[in-house]
């Protein structure tokens, strides 16, 4: 019946403690330094960097080792930049439209049929 046993997986002290604090992250239960552990182990800890780095950007280990058949776009389809306007044009823009009002023209013709 050894078959229905788990699996043992060796892990190293800076996999363990990374699994657990994962954990109480997860649960929302973390205190700050439990963070601030956490942060050192996945900037010291190579695997553990990899591993954060495909959770966080959804790669799986299938698809880094079997590429899709689909042919690569070579030539991907840049999109235009955006460029935020600069500070002077945003005051410039705010004073325009907080104190410049529109003054509509009144016409002689117009003028004499109000009166």
């Amino acid at each position: 019946m050894s078959y229905f046993r788990k699996k043992l997986e060796r892990r190293t002290f800076s996999q363990d403690r990374y699994y657990i604090l994962i954990k109480r992250q997860r649960e929302g239960k973390a205190t700050f330094d439990e963070l601030t552990e956490l942060d050192e182990i996945v900037n010291r800890v190579p695997d553990i960097r990899d591993l954060v780095i495909r959770e966080n950007f959804g790669e799986d280990d299938s698809e880094i080792d079997n590429p899709p058949d689909a042919p690569i776009n070579q030539n991907p389809i840049l999109s235009p930049t955006v460029q935020r306007a600069s500070f002077w044009s945003r005051v410039k823009n705010w004073l325009n439209r907080n104190f410049m009002t529109e003054i509509s023209v009144v016409e002689n013709n117009d003028l004499a049929a109000l009166f």
